[in-house]
């Protein structure tokens, strides 16, 4: 089984003489240009507003990637950003299909995700009745500094939404799902338990300690411990379940793009607005 026959069924959007804007916007290329004034709006943002102390406003999966990279010996700041420019043009090459997208497109992917991120606001909504908690923003991974302004909690929590997709979505997903193919278990069904498993990891990693010792999956089985034994949690780990579901969902459907604009857009709403007018 080649690569591009292991991925083709659930990654690469069918070819069409004509372009077609729900297949368009799963298309990598599309993504890249969908992505790259978001990332380099954190990037600069970062920048700018840390100066030589720019790691202290990073958050979330950014942070943590960043601390993986210092721990493997790798310190340059381009390298992260590099490396999800890079993974997409890869993409891209892999599924051969046209590096061409229009104006409609990347306005539609807009709507899109601030419709989606609206969608998830009413999920949190949901959730928050059953357990009568605050929902809040409660999709950053821990990591990185926080501040007051307005400005630099949305430059932060865009990070945030922009990696932890990265992570989560564009590197854990095809690796789980290509795991399940290799196993010989059936499409379908692959799709399913790599929503479900990387949604799992995706909720856990919310919990996860400082990497003193290294980086291991030994962390992974602690932050379960510390979410079974602490009924404070279980409302907060439901959510970010519910959640990492959502956005799996949206990566198979609607594509890499959509999916990092919806979080970024949740994030900014949520995390940055809506807690400046409580």
């Amino acid at each position: 089984m080649t690569f591009r026959n292991l991925f083709v069924d659930a990654f690469v959007p069918p070819e069409s003489s004509e372009p077609h804007y729900w297949f368009e916007t799963r298309r990598p290329f599309c993504n890249l240009v969908f992505l790259l004034p978001l990332l380099l709006a954190y990037e600069l943002g970062v920048v700018l507003i840390g100066g030589p102390n720019s790691d202290a406003f990073r958050n979330g999966a950014d942070a943590w990637i960043r601390q993986f990279l210092l721990h493997m010996g790798i310190e340059l700041l381009w390298v992260l950003p590099a490396s999800l420019i890079a993974a997409l043009i890869v993409w891209q090459w892999a599924s051969r299909q046209p590096w061409r997208m229009s104006w409609d497109t990347l306005g539609g992917m807009i709507a899109e995700s601030l419709l989606f991120a609206f969608a998830l606001i009413l999920l949190g909504q949901g959730v928050d009745s059953c357990f009568r908690q605050p929902t809040a923003n409660l999709l950053q991974v821990e990591g990185g500094g926080f501040a007051n302004s307005l400005m630099i909690r949305s430059v932060t929590f865009l990070g945030a939404g922009i990696y932890e997709e990265f992570l989560f979505r564009l590197c854990l997903i095809p690796l789980t799902y290509a795991a399940f193919r290799a196993l010989l278990v059936p499409h379908r069904w692959s799709v399913g338990a790599t929503i479900i498993l990387t949604s799992l990891v995706f909720s856990l990693a919310h919990y996860l300690g400082t990497p003193d010792d290294g980086y291991s999956f030994s962390m992974l089985a602690d932050a379960l411990t510390r979410v079974q034994s602490t009924r404070a949690l279980w409302f907060s780990f439901v959510f970010r379940t519910l959640a990492g579901m959502f956005f799996a969902a949206l990566f198979f459907l609607r594509g890499f793009g959509i999916t990092v604009g919806a979080h970024a857009a949740y994030d900014v709403i949520v995390g940055a607005v809506l807690i400046s007018e409580l």
